[in-house]
């Protein structure tokens, strides 16, 4: 049984897992886990490689949908709704809760066509005249930290650009099809440390307005980034609460011996 010391009251909770398990054939990934996500704060999901923590992002927004051996028992609630119940659009659901994830992923298309496909897609585009659409480009590309770097290139391909430069497009991206959940499956792991202090920031500063689930190997960087961690092991969640308390406090034996480096 996980200790979860200090987690989010009821009434901030946006995204929840209830009492999860997740199967790939005969192989459990994830066993029987329960974890809320705060609204506007950043969540850590630690743990050594093979714990479980992408599986667990990834039946967020239901990205493991396309894995014909997966299988998952309990519930994950939006807002109090179970997204894999009958009638949800697992379209919609991704719309809602976006993903950017370990390896930028830019189509090979322009700054411009990779930031609109997404509302393109969705129809949200439908009915906006070209100044409106030009707003939501800049908007996006603004609030995703690139703008000023771009603004005078919108045509280029978007396989020109920088790591750095093209995992904030794919924020953009994301940011584009107006989410409220961000998932963040190591964002940083494939940048220099200049980059990756970049979209620290960039984390730090979209927390004001969205709700971000981020996995990452680097412990230093939970501590930096999140206000929430959660530690899980073999599939399952050892401990989780306040990152301060998780690093400097932890309740379990386990979640100490990881933190301070002596395992995994």
């Amino acid at each position: 049984m996980a200790d979860q010391r200090a987690t989010p009251p009821p009434e901030d909770e946006v995204l929840a897992m209830r009492n999860c398990t997740i199967r790939y054939g005969s192989h459990v990934a994830v066993r029987d886990l329960s974890l809320s996500f705060a609204r506007h704060r950043v969540t850590a999901i630690i743990g050594p490689s093979g714990c479980g923590k992408s599986t667990l992002l990834r039946a967020l927004n239901r990205m493991n949908d396309s894995i014909a051996s997966m299988r998952l028992e309990g519930r994950v609630e939006y807002h109090g709704e179970d997204i894999y119940g009958p009638g949800i659009d697992p379209a919609e659901v991704r719309r809602r809760i976006g993903m950017v994830f370990q390896k930028p992923n830019p189509f090979p298309k322009s700054i411009r066509e990779n930031v609109l496909w997404g509302p393109k897609r969705n129809g949200m585009l439908k009915g906006k005249n070209a100044a409106a659409i030009a707003d939501l480009l800049e908007s996006s590309l603004q609030r995703a930290g690139l703008w000023e770097e771009v603004k005078d290139r919108l045509g280029a391909s978007a396989l020109a650009l920088s790591g750095g430069q093209r995992q904030r497009l794919c924020i953009a991206r994301a940011l584009a099809n107006d989410p409220e959940v961000f998932l963040m499956d190591e964002p940083c792991s494939a940048l220099d440390p200049i980059a990756t202090s970049r979209i620290e920031d960039l984390i730090k500063e979209l927390e004001r307005t969205y709700t971000i689930v981020i996995v990452t190997h680097n412990l230093q960087q939970a501590s930096r980034v999140s206000d929430y961690t959660a530690f899980m092991l073999n599939g399952e969640l050892v401990e989780y609460g306040e990152t301060k308390g998780i690093f400097t406090n932890p309740a379990k034996e386990k979640t100490e011996e990881y933190v301070s480096g002596r395992f995994g």
